[in-house]
């Protein structure tokens, strides 16, 4: 309480809680993940060990065993072990989300950082008759951050892009300084986008709209930046394609 004018006044903060809201529900999610890792590992790891195990005693035993009797038993075996092994690395992918170390941040130039990322990504996009543009303004502007982390959140963000668009698709990747002295990046591209009713639930860990897909990179960009500090978000452009707005 304050007095203002010989009358008490109630002073209140109002403080932006999507931060906090972001950070509960990366830790569930990491909790979750990692129980489900866990004990799915369990079962799978002595499966693998016995398949191979069986089907050493199936080679001992051949001679005695009819042909295709082995044969079967053989096949059957290999395809146990290469399932459980399969799903062993499969599973191994979804602990990089509970496994993600503690950002080191440092001074980061944004117009190196991008400049490294255009040789790494620039040269598939312009194979297929597209391209990557990269822009900073200032181009002086810093961002103290884990370089690496947040080299890794980009090239998620714009590998999607690029399956996303077709041949002679564009993304763009820009960065500048927006209200309240706060640093923005921007990815955005001219594919489909996300349908209205999917965009809610697609940094969800498992969530995905892809065939071939395994729900984990954008899970993993909202990890790695919220873990610098920032937020991220699906913002729908006024036109078409996706538009990904990282804030810090």
């Amino acid at each position: 309480m304050l007095t203002l004018h010989g009358r008490p006044q109630r002073l209140a903060a109002l403080m932006p809680v999507e931060s906090e809201l972001e950070a509960e529900a990366l830790n569930a999610w990491r909790r979750l993940v990692h129980v489900l890792t866990h004990e799915i590992m369990n079962s799978l790891t002595p499966v693998a060990s016995l398949s191979r195990t069986a089907r050493d005693l199936v080679e001992e035993a051949r001679p005695a065993l009819p042909a295709d009797v082995a044969a079967d038993l053989g096949t059957a075996l290999d395809a146990i072990g290469r399932r459980a092994d399969s799903l062993a690395g499969f599973v191994a992918s979804y602990r990089s989300l509970s496994n993600v170390p503690d950002a080191r941040p440092e001074r980061v130039p944004l117009a190196a950082l991008f400049a490294r990322l255009d040789a790494l990504v620039g040269p598939a996009w312009r194979e297929r008759g597209g391209d990557v543009v990269f822009s900073v303004e200032p181009a002086s502007l810093e961002l103290m951050a884990d370089p690496g982390q947040l080299e890794q959140a980009l090239i998620n963000l714009l590998k999607n892009a690029f399956e996303a668009t077709d041949a002679g698709g564009r993304a763009r990747v820009t960065a500048r300084l927006v209200r309240g002295a706060r640093l923005r990046i921007e990815v955005d591209d001219d594919g489909p986008g996300v349908p209205d009713a999917l965009a809610a639930h697609i940094f969800t860990p498992f969530f995905t709209t892809r065939k071939q897909g395994g729900g984990i990179g954008l899970a993993m960009v909202r990890q790695l930046v919220h873990g610098n500090g920032g937020t991220v978000r699906y913002a729908r452009p006024v036109s078409r394609g996706a538009r990904f707005v990282i804030t810090f």
